[in-house]
């Protein structure tokens, strides 16, 4: 059982339903995020619901990688050993390209694919000398094909980190560590409060909750929730770009 685990973007979204969901199952929580007031808050919660784990907490910017491999390694220690990192934090700001928004899509694509890169190098160094561990990425269904507008550059910088969790099992494939690819399908979070009409979306709660028990199995790869997602994301492979666009 992977008893210390670390979440970064934990402050919000799936990141803190994902520690609400952990701290139930009676793990120790490294949580990581850029506003510390709200890891505060989040700490105290889990600790009054479950007074018997530990709860420790960071700020951090992923986009700053030296401090990536700082955290890391600091929580590493305070918890005795991590056991598991879940490489969750991201953006989700990206603008259709050539509209005046490159700003918005380079910062999507550095705290996407370079942020994830940092967190993968800094878990490994803590793995690969005791070959054992467990690495997630949180990708995205989006990630299974290139989409227009607002998701472009975010689609691509997901589909990135998918090629990342590849290659890492590839490159681990006979040691310990293990490396899980997950794609959560559409979530509710604050990342898309303020889309209105989401085909099949659940509530945080509820994809948290799915999103846990996907990783608790260690798979290679996993869609969450897996219906639809599972049959909708092979489906998205194969149709038309012109079907698969209408999607976003």
């Amino acid at each position: 059982m992977r008893r210390n685990i670390l979440i970064t973007g934990a402050s919000s979204g799936l990141g803190r339903g994902m520690a609400r969901e952990f701290a139930a199952r009676g793990r120790n929580l490294a949580l990581a995020a850029r506003r510390t007031e709200r890891l505060e808050e989040l700490r105290d919660e889990l600790l009054a619901a479950h007074p018997q784990i530990t709860v420790a907490i960071r700020k951090l910017d992923v986009d700053v990688h030296d401090q990536v491999f700082d955290v890391f390694r600091e929580f590493d220690e305070e918890l005795g050993g991590l056991d598991r990192v879940i490489v969750n934090a991201g953006l989700g700001k990206g603008q259709p390209l050539g509209t005046g928004y490159f700003r918005a899509n380079a910062a999507t694509a550095r705290t996407n694919f370079l942020g994830a890169l940092a967190q993968s190098e800094a878990a490994l160094e803590l793995f690969r000398p005791r070959n054992a561990g467990h690495v997630v990425l949180i990708s995205s269904v989006s990630a299974m094909r290139g989409m227009p507008r607002n998701l472009t550059t975010y689609a691509a910088s997901k589909a990135g980190v998918a090629a990342l969790g590849e290659g890492m099992r590839a490159d681990l494939a006979k040691t310990g560590i293990d490396v899980s690819t997950i794609f959560p399908g559409f979530i509710r979070s604050e990342i898309n409060e303020k889309v209105k009409k989401v085909p099949f979306i659940v509530d945080t709660e509820t994809g948290c909750r799915a999103l846990a028990a996907a990783i608790e199995k260690e798979p290679a790869k996993a869609y969450v929730p897996a219906w639809p997602w599972l049959p909708v994301s092979m489906a998205m492979k194969v149709l038309p770009l012109s079907v698969v666009s209408k999607m976003a």
